[in-house]
């Protein structure tokens, strides 16, 4: 069995256990899974340069945890797949709380210009149809925070193609193993939903 299908296994196991009313399955659904939200979170700050000038991926991830913990509570999880996706919500929830408060009108970063990345680890992230990079235009920071508004707006099979593919960058293969289709399904699936993310923003996807 390999690696990826051990840790859905004991993932799995969890959530039953959480199911089953074990409280402390919440935190260790949390621990197994810190190193991937941490990536994640990552990926989609990279995106949000207004936030980044002003908070640390760690901070953003912890408080992004919080909110997930606090989720599981009340979220009764299907399964890895859900748990996945309700884990790319709650940090993309986060990012744009954080963006709402330093790009207003009246936030910290409104009069402030974000400088480009200086290291790879802190590289723009590319757009799901194509390439882009690190911008300082208010206009295209604000077409990234409308990009993530609007995915979270997408029918629910396309919007679970960019929680598994794009936010948490799952293979193809990883991906139709998780939600039991095939790599042609979930290949047809993602194309359909950058299209139908592509007709919502007028075509006009940051970083093309």
């Amino acid at each position: 069995m390999s690696d990826q299908s051990t840790g859905t296994v004991r993932l799995e196991e969890c959530i039953q256990r959480l199911n089953n009313g074990d409280s402390t399955a919440r935190g260790e659904l949390l621990n197994m899974t810190c190193d991937r939200l941490l990536r994640l979170t990552h990926r989609i700050k990279d995106s949000y340069p207004g936030v980044g000038r002003w908070e640390q991926t760690e901070d953003i991830c912890q408080n992004a945890s919080l909110k997930l913990y606090e989720a599981l509570k009340d979220v009764e999880l299907n399964d890895a797949r859900h748990y996945f996706r309700l884990a790319a919500k709650k940090i993309r929830e986060t990012l744009l709380d954080l963006a709402r408060h330093y790009q207003g009108p009246l936030g910290t970063g409104a009069n402030h210009a974000t400088m480009p990345a200086q290291s790879p680890g802190d590289s723009f992230v590319a757009s799901p149809l194509d390439v882009g990079e690190m911008t300082n235009n208010p206009r295209q920071v604000a077409e990234w925070t409308e990009m993530h508004k609007m995915i979270e707006s997408l029918p629910d099979d396309s919007k679970e193609m960019f929680d598994l593919l794009w936010y948490h960058e799952m293979s193809q293969d990883e991906a139709a193993k998780l939600i039991n289709l095939s790599v042609r399904q979930v290949k047809r699936r993602w194309r359909d939903a950058k299209l139908q993310l592509a007709e919502k923003m007028g075509n006009s996807i940051p970083g093309t």
